[in-house]
């Protein structure tokens, strides 16, 4: 049953994208197709095979190994701290600073000219399936590692000549997808088979809802690569950026939780205490249980069990509305999710696809660009509609294999 519903869920969320399509009889249908058959070869490997149990269990070892290694520069610097529960460290410690050592060894790997080959090539092969142009193919791998932000510094000599339409699609695909360097933070609050799942449904998923929202042609001519060179620095001194940007980037996360989570508190209680006074004592609701029932019926087209669909419908709307760490944290604490609504949710909330992602991007092109910054922001809200969907089709797609 729950195989008919996914189905049927994934025609809704295609009719959804094809309603707001900028051209709809332009829309390349044969790319869709192959697109989304891949998907499911990937999720069928992914989840079902032994194979890729195998691989995701490397990549799962290979980063629980990294986060033993990062725990070692944490534990020196704040090892003598008084935590209020030894046996559970603060979730900064524990969970944002190892960004730090990750981001340290993106940017080894991008001094030494690995990630660069790496992703140039396996940009060059996507744009033979996805039929759009090398340069959405490069954007949509670097934005997977680099992260939804830091990309566009690699393209910041192609901005002024990239078109509205194809900058609609190169941020589609960066607020699709998530960064190397918190994928260890996510390993450590959802299964890992999750989040490797999700990323490379996602990457897929992002040009199927772009192909549709926003169709285009791209000339040979318009697809020169263009990315910008790195500027010139010693190994030593690239270390000390790229260990300050993922101290940042732990910083800022870390912000965002405590403001978000005391938001999402203050309406919980707002909302629990007039509940509460207006049925007598009767319900027990909060906000997330309201906004619970209003993504219900979208967590129950995705292939969750209606009894989960309230549930598993509030943390995605979290997600949305506030960021996927504060989510998964809510995952986490969740009591009594069927394992099916718990792995469909955790593919759901892999992506940087809510309100803050807006900020951040149009942020990021608007220092480099101010035109275009000005552009992305206008279709904040398209852009952010779109990437949702490529969230609930991914999970969708996991969900018929779970």
């Amino acid at each position: 049953m729950h195989i008919l519903i996914g189905f049927i869920g994934i025609i809704i969320f295609l009719a959804l994208a094809y309603l707001i399509s900028s051209d709809k009889k332009n829309i390349k249908w044969k790319y869709i197709g192959i697109m989304f058959l891949l998907q499911f070869i990937f999720a069928f490997l992914l989840l079902k095979t032994k194979f890729g149990i195998t691989i995701i269990g490397g990549i799962a070892a290979g980063f629980a190994y990294l986060l033993k290694q990062a725990a070692e520069g944490v534990n020196f610097v704040f090892g003598g701290f008084e935590f209020v529960k030894p046996d559970q460290p603060p979730f900064f410690f524990n969970v944002l600073l190892p960004i730090v050592f990750i981001s340290a060894l993106i940017g080894i790997l991008q001094y030494t000219k690995i990630l660069p080959f790496i992703i140039n090539w396996l940009g060059f092969i996507i744009s033979k399936i996805n039929g759009m142009g090398r340069l959405e193919s490069y954007n949509a791998v670097a934005a997977a590692i680099l992260g939804q932000s830091e990309v566009f510094i690699s393209l910041k000599q192609q901005l002024p000549h990239i078109n509205k339409k194809r900058l609609y699609t190169l941020t589609a695909s960066a607020m699709s997808t998530v960064s190397a360097s918190i994928i260890g933070a996510y390993f450590t609050m959802v299964e890992p088979k999750y989040v490797v799942t999700a990323i490379v449904l996602n990457l897929f998923g992002g040009f199927i809802i772009a192909s549709i929202i926003n169709p285009y042609d791209v000339n040979e001519e318009d697809d020169k690569l263009l990315i910008q060179e790195d500027k010139k620095q010693s190994f030593f001194e690239m270390l000390g950026e790229y260990i300050l940007d993922g101290f940042k980037v732990a910083v800022i996360v870390g912000a965002m939780l405590i403001g978000y989570i005391a938001l999402i508190a203050l309406l919980n209680g707002i909302v629990g205490g007039i509940m509460h006074f207006v049925s007598g004592g009767q319900l027990d609701w909060n906000f997330q249980t309201l906004i619970g029932f209003v993504f219900a019926p979208f967590a129950f087209l995705t292939g969750i069990p209606w009894e989960d669909a309230v549930k598993s419908g509030s943390i995605m709307a979290t997600k949305l509305l506030s960021n996927e760490f504060v989510a998964m944290l809510n995952l986490g604490e969740a009591k009594g999710l069927s394992d099916r609504a718990t792995g469909i949710v955790s593919v759901f909330l892999v992506s940087f696809a809510n309100f803050s992602s807006i900020g951040i991007i149009s942020g990021a092109i608007k220092s480099l660009n101010d035109e275009k910054g000005d552009i992305v922001a206008r279709f904040g809200l398209k852009l952010l509609f779109g990437a949702t969907l490529v969230s609930f089709i991914s999970a969708t797609i996991a969900g018929f294999f779970m």
